[in-house]
């Protein structure tokens, strides 16, 4: 039986850098073996895509670049589908073989479609969301609109794009008529919720608006949806698997970056302690949500429960954090998919798209 020849991207000019690194060491560690024969390419944070041999341990410390390792590039030939691996001191290169990348890139120039359409233009399959989908997932924005019109509901919201213009009181007045206090301010387009905040007065408002800006040149202002957060796992093409549905219980305003990888003051429950009914609610608006979005592979879905058992999306994410303790592979090992068998399916997924 021939391996399948897998590349696995990790890495990446992301604010969600080290996020990653965990990720693709857990895929590293869990890969079998006896199915694919596997080469690592890490992205740094300056963008370099480097040949690396090393264990896993050393992308999880974040050592992984420490040695000397050969820059490597994507083949755009359609008459050769792999990587470029080049010998500066030699001046010389060698052809490295792929039959599918799985490129384990959190956020910004990862997930945002990005690096989904350089894997297009190559022609090898690769796992996940396409570019499009990529595109209109990572932007909240364009999650709302089309969600919205498909049906779902979403928290109230407005949005607001950086410039010389921007008068930000007026900005503040214009939410306030049409929101309400609290609220939320999101970056567009980023990830393990950097840079969200939640705003009770203009103060906390004008510092929230100067902090999203940072990470995207648009943000979208959202009406607080009182409640609790609960998330499904997806996995599929055209037929899809709907993992348990798991619920956040946080003590802080929202679950924010810090309590994302610590939970210090926060629990995850999987299964979510909601009814069956309510369950199946979930389960049925992350399928809606992910075939509106045109999603492929994998997703996650995050939802809202209000007090009075409403479900709101809250948002979807095309690559969710993978590693084995992670939400999105607990989701499916409760239904009965274990880590391993998870990422053969997530490969099979994409090399019959």
């Amino acid at each position: 039986m021939n391996k399948t020849k897998l590349a696995i991207l990790f890495g990446g000019k992301s604010d969600e850098y080290s996020v990653s690194l965990h990720s693709a060491a857990a895929i590293i560690k869990n890969v079998p073996e006896d199915l694919f024969d596997v080469t690592l390419i890490g992205i740094t944070k300056d963008g370099k895509w480097l040949h690396y041999e090393g264990t896993a341990d050393k992308v999880n410390d974040d050592t992984w670049h420490q040695e000397k390792l050969s820059p490597v590039l994507l083949s755009m030939d359609n008459n050769f589908k792999g990587l470029i691996k080049l010998d500066e001191e030699k001046g010389t290169f060698e052809k490295i073989a792929i039959d599918c990348i799985f490129p384990v890139l959190h956020g910004r120039n990862g997930e945002d479609g990005t690096i989904q359409g350089l894997c297009q233009m190559t022609g090898i399959p690769f796992v996940g969301c396409g570019m499009t989908a990529s595109a209109v997932s990572m932007d909240k924005e364009f999650t709302h609109v089309i969600c919205e019109m498909a049906g779902i509901m979403t928290a109230p919201f407005m949005r607001a794009v950086n410039s010389n213009k921007l008068n930000v009181k007026k900005l503040y007045e214009e939410a306030l008529e049409k929101l309400e206090l609290p609220m939320f301010i999101k970056p567009a387009n980023n990830g393990s919720s950097l840079g969200i905040s939640k705003v009770r007065n203009y103060d906390e408002f004008e510092k929230g608006i100067m902090e999203a800006f940072e990470y995207d040149d648009k943000v979208i202002i959202e009406k607080m949806i009182q409640g609790f957060e609960i998330g499904c796992a997806v996995v599929g093409n055209e037929e899809l698997i709907i993992g348990e549905v798991d619920e956040i219980d946080t003590k802080n305003d929202f679950f924010d970056y810090v309590e994302k990888y610590s939970q210090h003051n926060s629990k995850i429950h999987c299964p979510a302690r909601i009814s069956d009914e309510l369950k199946k609610e979930a389960k049925q608006i992350a399928e809606g949500t992910y075939r509106a979005l045109g999603c492929k592979g994998l997703s996650r879905v995050d939802m809202f429960v209000t007090p009075e058992n409403k479900i709101y999306l809250n948002e979807i994410n095309t690559i969710p954090g993978l590693t084995d303790l992670s939400r999105y592979p607990s989701m499916l090992k409760k239904i009965g998919i274990e880590y391993k068998d998870l990422i053969v399916k997530l490969v099979e997924l994409a090399m019959e798209k």
